[in-house]
């Protein structure tokens, strides 16, 4: 997933929102919530993001070396273990059979309940899917232009992915791997997903204008909702009301009001703030800052950051699993030999 650079005055509807109703609030950290317990180790060069399997209980992460115009060397699916941070089997991507270059894997996210993992094929223009029981290649589906990111709807059997290239969001049938919907909107890049299973709406980081891209169960029209300044990965409260973005311009997280369409709080966080993710028990949003190094963990209605935490250099991806854990993945390259880490915040003993 190469880097996302955009620098663009905020769309009048993103401004007004802000100025309106979105309140900046300071990161006051509050001093009295318990230390995490935090742990780091290296995984491998070339880190891009994770994905947590309930059903195998292993923490599945994605790495491809070679950032544009350089080729792609070396792409690998790792599963790691969730408690030892040890890598128990490392699966590298195909070639692609058109061009012979690899097909580096990206994006993440697992299906459980098909036992599988899809990916983004970023540079390959396509997604993939992976057994979760052997690593093997089951399948890859092109026509994704510039496949940014992908999220699993299981109770729909539903797979969707942005297609930054064209400003779509696409559907595929995670049982047959054929795309079933496609939804596009001129002039949108988006990036981040995230999808409300309960309804089946999908909801997409548009970071080119400063906005959600919201796709309602049946419908070919995106909605569209401003959020804050260069949003680059988008998640949802547990009830489905709120969207949270990361907001690389900014620096900062944006609390969203699906209903009302409207930003009801911005939260400063850190510079680049890059990923986002909830902590399933208490509300809590985690967003990664990739320029300052840090993740902070941050209360949502009252807008009040309840700690920052140090990571490697360069974090870019947080992943959450239900019991609170979250891991984040870094570019640092500061391992022994080169490698990547990742950091895991334990929630504080209760």
């Amino acid at each position: 997933m190469p880097a996302l650079n955009r620098r663009a005055p905020l769309t009048t509807a993103s401004a007004l929102a802000l100025a309106v109703v979105g309140a900046l609030v300071p990161p006051v950290t509050a001093a009295a919530t318990p230390a995490p317990s935090v742990t780091s180790a290296p995984l491998a060069p070339g880190l891009y993001q994770s994905a947590y399997s309930e059903r195998n209980d292993v923490l599945w992460a994605t790495a491809s070396v070679g950032q544009p115009p350089a080729a792609v060397t070396r792409s690998r699916l790792l599963r790691i273990d969730p408690d030892t941070l040890a890598v128990q089997a490392a699966y590298d991507a195909p070639l692609d059979a058109a061009d012979g270059t690899i097909e580096a894997v990206y994006g993440i996210d697992v299906d459980d309940e098909h036992n599988t993992v899809w990916v983004t094929n970023t540079r390959n223009d396509s997604v993939a899917v992976y057994s979760q029981r052997t690593g093997r290649h089951l399948a890859t589906v092109p026509g994704v232009a510039h496949a940014r990111e992908v999220v699993v709807d299981e109770r729909r059997d539903l797979v969707w992915a942005t297609a930054y290239g064209t400003g779509s969001v696409v559907a595929f049938d995670s049982r047959t791997y054929r795309e079933v919907r496609r939804v596009t909107v001129a002039g949108a890049g988006p990036t981040g997903l995230a999808v409300d299973e309960r309804t089946g709406a999908v909801h997409a980081a548009d970071f080119t204008h400063d906005r959600i891209l919201r796709v309602a169960p049946g419908s070919a029209i995106a909605r569209l909702i401003p959020t804050g300044d260069g949003p680059l990965s988008v998640v949802l409260s547990a009830d489905g009301r709120t969207a949270y973005t990361a907001d690389q311009g900014a620096g900062t997280m944006s609390a969203v009001d699906l209903r009302e369409g409207a930003v009801t709080r911005t939260v400063r966080t850190g510079e680049g703030a890059k990923s986002v993710a909830t902590d399933p028990r208490s509300g809590r949003v985690l967003v990664v800052n990739r320029l300052a190094g840090t993740v902070s963990v941050v209360a949502p209605r009252p807008g009040t950051v309840l700690r920052t935490i140090a990571t490697g250099a360069l974090p870019n991806h947080v992943q959450v699993r239900p019991d609170g854990t979250a891991y984040v993945l870094d570019k640092s390259a500061s391992g022994p030999g080169g490698e990547d880490r990742v950091t895991r915040v334990a929630p504080a003993a209760r």
